[in-house]
């Protein structure tokens, strides 16, 4: 199965019992129960529209996406220090 791009959801709940009813919007890969919120993934695509229907439900208090997928992750200096690259060489 190849999984296009994904981004994720968190989810705060009124009750934990209502977590299970969210398997059908997509992946769900965490459930906190202490803070009573959830984790999940659907298509990027999707994102917008399942954020809506999510606000629609009772037992939701509050939608907010991952920004993971929008963060840059290519820096400028990414070359290591010669001092620090040798002294990873020694052991130090």
């Amino acid at each position: 199965m190849l999984v296009g791009n994904r981004q994720g959801i968190a989810v705060w709940l009124s009750s934990l019992k209502f977590a299970r009813q969210l398997r059908r919007f997509g992946h769900v890969q965490y459930v906190s129960k202490k803070m009573k919120y959830v984790i999940f993934y659907c298509d990027q695509e999707k994102t917008a529209e399942v954020m809506e229907k999510l606000q629609s439900l009772h037992f939701v208090k509050d939608v907010k996406p991952s920004m993971r997928p929008f963060v840059k992750t290519e820096y400028q200096n990414s070359k290591p220090d010669k001092a620090k690259e040798y002294d990873y060489k020694m052991g130090i």
